[in-house]
């Protein structure tokens, strides 16, 4: 059971790198930003199974520090596009 779990973890891992393409030619933030997600969704999954397959729960640890640091991640990318789009407001009232 272990070799699937392991297998597993290898077909997400390469799934994931398939989403590197989106990174890297993503048209838009938002492209950017789901595949980034892609990325802490597909390394909490992997090392999940790992953790499972090789009996080490300390592994699920790791993927949950993983988790909290993608959630941060997206919404730190939120604010920053938000506050890009704000137009400055003009004080001249002539």
């Amino acid at each position: 059971m272990s070799e699937f779990l392991l297998a597993a973890a290898g077909f997400v891992l390469a799934m994931v790198a398939l989403g590197l393409l989106r990174l890297l030619r993503g048209p838009t933030d938002a492209d950017r930003l789901m595949a980034t997600q892609l990325f802490g969704t597909g390394g909490i999954a992997a090392l999940l199974l790992v953790s499972v397959a090789t009996a080490a729960p300390e592994v699920i640890d790791v993927a949950l520090l993983l988790a909290l640091l993608a959630a941060f991640a997206c919404v730190a990318f939120v604010l920053g596009v938000s506050s890009q789009e704000e137009e400055p407001r003009s004080t001249d009232r002539s």
